[in-house]
C-alpha cells in the first residue's frame, strides 16, 4: 500500500470499528447516553387512594415533576395487605422509571407472611424517606368508651369481644394496635380491611370499636367531632394536635409508634439514577409549601440518603421480626 492511501485506509478501518460497536450494542448504547430521566417516572403506591401514603406521595410527586423536568405519575396498586404493589415493583426493570412508595409495611410483612414474595435486602434499594408521623387511635363519637382507660377496662372484662379495624394484616395500623394490646394486656378481635379508608367508614358507623389511622384523615374528623380520639402514638403530644393526649401519658409510659413513608427502587437500579431521584426527593421535601403542610399535619422531618435509607430499612426489618415474636403474631 502506498503512503498516499494509508491515511484513507486507517480512516475506513476506524469507521468499520465504530459501526461494529454500534451494531453490537444497538439501542442500549443510545439509552446509556441519555440523561435521566428522559421519559415519565412512575411511582406505585401500595395503599388505597386517600390514605396517608397516597396523599403524601401525590404531593411529593408533583414537586419532583418540577425538579426532574419529566412527569412523575402516581398509580395505586392495592391488595394482599400491600404485597401486590411491592411484588409488582420487584418485577419491573431496574432503570429508575418505576419506584415504590411504601410505609413500614415493606419491612414488616416478611415477619408476618409465610410467602411475602420478596426479599427486602435482595430486591430493593432505598431512594429516601418522605416523612415519619404518629397515628391517632380513634373510635366512634357515640361509642361506649369515652377514654382509653374506659376501652382498656372494658376489653379486660370482655376478652376478644371488642374489635379493632386495620388496613390489612401486617400493615402499620395492625402493628400499632397489636403493640397497644401487648402493653395494655388486652385482647381485641382484629378486623382487617382493604385499606384504611374502608375501615374508617365502618368505624364512623360504630361497626368496629377502634382503629389507628394517619393524622391526615383521622385528625380533621376528630376536630369536626365525627370521631373520638383516645390518644396519639407518639411519646409526647403532637404540636399539631395538642388536645389529643399521648397514649404514653395514659398509663402506658413505654408506648411509642411512628409510621414512616419512603421511596424504594428495584435492586440493580444504576447508582447515579438513584442519586438523581434522591436529590429530587429531598429538594421536593425542602420546598416551603410541603414543609409547611407537613408541620401543620403533625409530620416530622426524616431525611436520609439512599445508602442510609437502605440500611434503615434492613434494620427496621430486624426490629419488626423481633416485635412480631414478642407480640406473638403468627405468620399467615
Amino acid at each position: 500500500m502506498t503512503e498516499h492511501w494509508k491515511p484513507l485506509w486507517h480512516a475506513t478501518r476506524s469507521l468499520r470499528v465504530l459501526v461494529a460497536v454500534a451494531l453490537a450494542f444497538g439501542p442500549a448504547a443510545v439509552v446509556a447516553a441519555e440523561p435521566f430521566p428522559s421519559k415519565p417516572v412512575r411511582i406505585i403506591v401500595n395503599s388505597a387512594p386517600g390514605a396517608l401514603l397516597d396523599a403524601t406521595t401525590r404531593r411529593v410527586a408533583q414537586k419532583m415533576w418540577d425538579i426532574l423536568g419529566q412527569p412523575v405519575v402516581v398509580e395505586n396498586k392495592t391488595g394482599a395487605d400491600g404485597l401486590l404493589g411491592i411484588r409488582f415493583v420487584r418485577g419491573v426493570a431496574a432503570d429508575g422509571y418505576t419506584l415504590l412508595a411504601t410505609a413500614n409495611t415493606i419491612a414488616q410483612q416478611p415477619s408476618l407472611k409465610l410467602d411475602p414474595g420478596y426479599d427486602l435486602e435482595k430486591d430493593f434499594v432505598g431512594v429516601g424517606p418522605m416523612l415519619r408521623a404518629p397515628l391517632i387511635m380513634v373510635g366512634a363519637p357515640n361509642g361506649r368508651d369515652k377514654t382509653l382507660a374506659d376501652l382498656i377496662a372494658r376489653a379486660k372484662a370482655n376478652p376478644d369481644a371488642l374489635t379493632f379495624a386495620s388496613g390489612g394484616v401486617g400493615t402499620t395500623t395492625h402493628i400499632t394496635a397489636a403493640l397497644l394490646m401487648n402493653q395494655a394486656g388486652i385482647k381485641l378481635m382484629h378486623v382487617p380491611y382493604k385499606g384504611s379508608s374502608a375501615a374508617l367508614s365502618d368505624l364512623l358507623t360504630g361497626r368496629v370499636d377502634m382503629m389507628f389511622d394517619g393524622t391526615n384523615l383521622a385528625g380533621p374528623l376528630v376536630q369536626q367531632g365525627r370521631l373520638r380520639a383516645f390518644g396519639i402514638s407518639s411519646p409526647q403530644r403532637s404540636a399539631a394536635f395538642p388536645d389529643i393526649p399521648a397514649i404514653a401519658e395514659q398509663g402506658l409510659p413505654s408506648y411509642s409508634f411512628y409510621v414512616y413513608l419512603g421511596l424504594v427502587a428495584p435492586s440493580g437500579t444504576p447508582r447515579d439514577v438513584v442519586q438523581r431521584l434522591s436529590h429530587a426527593l429531598r429538594a421536593a421535601l425542602a420546598s416551603e409549601d410541603i414543609a409547611d403542610r407537613f408541620r401543620r399535619e403533625g409530620y416530622e422531618a426524616f431525611a436520609l440518603g439512599p445508602d442510609e435509607f437502605t440500611d434503615f430499612l434492613r434494620k427496621d426489618a430486624a426490629r419488626a421480626a423481633k416485635l412480631a415474636t414478642d407480640l406473638g403474631l403468627p405468620k399467615e
